[in-house]
């Protein structure tokens, strides 16, 4: 007796991004066997058991003959749990259980539970927009991915909860009705921030420091005491960031829904990303990594604010993996078998304290760190480290009548106008660089070409270099800040008062400055 073929349209992760997989099932005689080809990784090679008692559960017979299926391209490996519903398919239509007609140019994902259930799976949109550049007219996956894929035009998105529900599809017996949304109305009604800048008493020096940062999307490390507002200032920050459009909420939504911390309900994350990882955290679990590497908190924060609190605190080892990502934008990971990329396109926020003990310059005097202790805490911080940080900013203790102040503070909203007002300049200014939108992310070039500097800007600029000791990098990121404080002014040049500002930026170049710059606040 000849062979049964059967193709079924599917595809697989790689990365942030998706391709296109064939899986065809070959039914031949033989005595019963289910092989799996094509470089199956383990949920892929585990199927088979989730296939078998899926379909016997879901009132289906599974073939008492040879069953091998196939996973073209070959060579590329398969991995995760998606596969698991277009296998199924493929042998119900090699069998004959199943028309073929209804899935060409489907394609189909999802998971098997035993019972015959179609369980959600991860990289829904990467898996959307694969189909689409595939020039497939439908996606046929699990019920719980419907709002994520429906935000991809130009496909039919068909959603499932059971096994039966897709052979009723398939059969013609129970069509399923293509999901609909509206990606930039999710965009304006999930854009909605909880905390606010208004919630802030005093710091009316931090609050300056963190609206130049986020007009030019540099990074910054708040230093003083404990309890002197840093975290709060920091979880704020995304809240005067520019809105997201909808390209950033895509990109933003397949990186987390890759990495399955897509929250569940969420079809599009419409705020920017705040990500503040414990400092016991590995540097696979900062940067990305894992025998299959899923996207770290670097690649998580993307388009948004990645939030280090107690600095000093982090393993050397773990910080140091941050330079590549901090400079290029992009974390590659490489393995024997792979190298994936993923974006880390992020502004950073760190938070410390002065000393060890945390009270270093406090009126109180409850300081008891030596000069020697403070010089070893301050070398847990790499010169290369700091030297990517645009902004080092001394954050006093608030006073008691500012504290006790009932007048609010500045709303995010307002902050924001100006914010958005100074990169839209940018935009403008760099609109012929792709791929650089702000500031923090000229290159030396750019930089020669954009910051002009008018009056004694340089003169003052060379002074600051010959006191501080500034490196060519730590000069450039003096000269980016200062473009971004010009840039909220309104000027078309960066004079003498936009450089001192951005000077009193890199207090940490001054040896000995840290305490200094804490007390004084």
């Amino acid at each position: 007796m000849a062979s049964i073929l059967a193709r079924i349209r599917s595809a697989s992760l790689f990365g942030i991004d998706a391709y296109l997989v064939d899986v065809e099932a070959d039914i031949s005689p033989g005595l019963p066997a289910f092989a799996t080809v094509g470089l199956p990784q383990g949920a892929v090679r585990e199927g088979r058991e989730r296939v078998g008692a899926a379909l016997v559960n879901a009132g289906y017979q599974m073939p008492l003959r040879r069953v091998t299926i196939n996973l073209a391209p070959a060579d590329r490996p398969k991995a995760g749990s998606a596969l698991d519903l277009p296998i199924a398919l493929a042998v119900l239509t090699a069998s004959g259980q199943l028309p073929p007609e209804r899935l060409e140019r489907v394609l189909v994902v999802g998971e098997l539970g035993l019972e015959g259930d179609v369980r959600p799976v991860r990289g829904a949109l990467s898996l959307a927009l694969a189909a689409r550049a595939g020039g497939c007219r439908a996606v046929l996956l699990p019920l719980a991915n419907v709002a994520e894929a429906a935000m991809v035009e130009g496909l039919e998105i068909l959603g499932a909860a059971t096994l039966r529900e897709v052979c009723g599809h398939c059969n013609g017996s129970r069509p399923i009705e293509p999901a609909r949304s509206d990606p930039a109305a999710l965009l304006a009604a999930g854009a909605t921030d909880e905390a606010d800048f208004a919630d802030v008493r005093g710091q009316g020096a931090a609050k300056r420091a963190l609206e130049v940062a986020a007009a030019g999307s540099h990074n910054l490390l708040l230093i003083g005491v404990p309890g002197a507002g840093k975290t709060m200032l920091a979880r704020r920050l995304p809240t005067i960031l520019p809105a997201m459009s909808l390209d950033e909420a895509l990109e933003t939504t397949r990186i987390h829904s890759v990495a399955g911390v897509l929250p569940e309900g969420r079809a599009l994350l419409a705020t920017r990303p705040f990500r503040a990882p414990h400092h016991t955290i590995s540097d696979a679990g900062l940067i990305g990594g894992g025998a299959w590497p899923r996207p770290g908190e670097v690649s998580l924060a993307h388009g948004g604010v990645l939030f280090l609190d107690e600095l000093p605190e982090f393993r050397r080892n773990v910080l140091e993996v941050l330079r590549q990502p901090l400079e290029d934008g992009v974390v590659t990971l490489s393995r024997a078998a792979m190298t994936l990329s993923y974006p880390a396109r992020l502004m950073l926020a760190a938070a410390m304290n002065p000393c060890p003990c945390g009270y270093r310059g406090d009126p109180s005097g409850r300081c008891v760190c030596g000069p020697e202790t403070i010089r070893r805490y301050l070398a847990r911080l790499s010169g290369p480290l700091l030297d990517r940080i645009d902004i080092h900013l001394a954050v006093p203790a608030v006073a008691p009548h500012e504290l006790a102040g009932t007048d609010p503070g500045e709303p995010s909203a307002t902050i924001r106008g100006r914010v958005e007002a100074a990169r839209a300049r940018q935009r403008h200014r760099l609109r012929e660089q792709p791929g650089i939108h702000a500031n923090a992310h000229m290159t030396a070039r750019q930089l020669r070409r954009h910051c002009r500097l008018g009056g004694g800007a340089e003169p003052l600029l060379r002074a600051a270099i010959a006191r501080l000791g500034l490196s060519a990098r730590a000069y450039h990121r003096v000269l980016k800040v200062a473009r971004t404080i010009a840039d909220l002014a309104g000027a078309d040049d960066i004079e003498s008062s936009h450089v001192a500002e951005a000077v009193q930026y890199r207090s940490l170049d001054r040896d000995g400055a840290l305490p200094e710059a804490a007390a004084a606040g």
